[in-house]
């Protein structure tokens, strides 16, 4: 793998370790706090801007479709991030809502977007850090 797509697993990875991990902890929390953007018209704008700038980021410097699972998981964590902020954007809050993963099920389905994201979190922080980075 590249040093860069080495970074990036390790990055996204640790990044959803951490989080999965908390907002499993705080499950009530969580979702007040996710009833309250998804619902707040200004706040949802703001957070679709982050998750544009924070797609694009991903897909201009990681936009690579070979090479074994880790890397191709990198860039459909970047393409997702741009379409999720794209719909924030351009969508009212409801229509967002509705397409985005925090849909009317979103309590249901609660611990399953948990444990992928702990499962999806410690499988690139593994093939992160057990990687060798080819030099560039």
């Amino acid at each position: 793998m590249s040093v860069r797509t080495v970074f990036l697993c390790k990055l996204i990875g640790i990044s959803c370790l951490l989080v999965g991990l908390a907002i499993g902890i705080h499950k009530q929390a969580t979702l007040d706090m996710v009833g309250a953007l998804v619902h707040d018209a200004p706040v949802s704008f703001v957070f679709g801007l982050i998750l544009v700038a924070a797609g694009l980021a991903l897909i201009l410097a990681h936009n690579v479709w070979s090479g074994g699972a880790a890397p191709v998981i990198v860039t459909v964590v970047g393409w997702a991030t741009l379409i999720k902020g794209m719909a924030f954007l351009f969508l009212p809050p409801p229509a967002a809502v509705g397409i985005g993963v925090w849909g009317s099920d979103y309590e249901r389905f609660f611990y399953a977007g948990v444990a992928v994201a702990i499962v999806l979190g410690a499988y690139l922080t593994y093939a992160g850090f057990k990687a060798t980075p080819a030099r560039a």
